[in-house]
């Protein structure tokens, strides 16, 4: 690659990121103070973790501890009931936190019986599969994801595309 190229390209890619807005803090503690009142773990003692794959996504709540059995059971209650209201359709846990216009969900809400929601135990926490061959129900949980990982800033990371923990997309 020729030098010209390259900082033509360096110069998108730092535009790309200087284009994304920040996250209004103000958002984050709201979604935060909701949160504790639908969410029964500790979020300054667990993680969430959104992974996009091909076929949908993992959602994953871990223990910052591996030790801390008190959180990793209220993650795992949690993603358990979770995965049972979403497969009847049913996103009024995040909806009481994240809003009725929260991208994705009204797609994922009205798609019952096209998404699974495949609940796991974890060593330190829990997961949720979701997967699907819908393209568009994919974008929507791809958009659901975005918007988890922005309005969880403080307490949310991008996965690595599902393959750290054996499964395939």
């Amino acid at each position: 690659m020729n030098k010209t190229l390259f900082l033509a390209m360096l110069t998108l890619s730092v535009s790309a990121v200087q284009a994304i807005p920040p996250v209004d803090p103000a958002r984050l503690d709201e979604v935060q103070e909701r949160g504790s009142h639908v969410m029964p773990f500790d979020l300054e003692k667990t993680l969430h973790i959104f992974d996009k794959t091909e076929t949908g996504g993992l959602q994953q709540v871990i223990a910052k501890d591996a030790a801390d059995s008190e959180q990793i059971g209220l993650a795992r209650s949690h993603l358990s009931q979770l995965a049972t209201h979403f497969a009847a359709g049913d996103f009024s846990g995040p909806r009481r936190i994240h809003g009725d216009d929260m991208p994705g969900v009204k797609a994922l809400a009205s798609a019952a019986g096209k998404i699974r929601f495949v609940y796991r135990e974890l060593p330190n926490g829990a997961e949720i599969e979701y997967a699907t061959a819908d393209k568009a129900l994919i974008e929507a949980i791809h958009s659901y994801f975005d918007a988890q990982l922005s309005d969880h800033a403080r307490h949310a990371v991008p996965g690595g595309h599902g393959m750290h923990h054996g499964h395939q997309p």
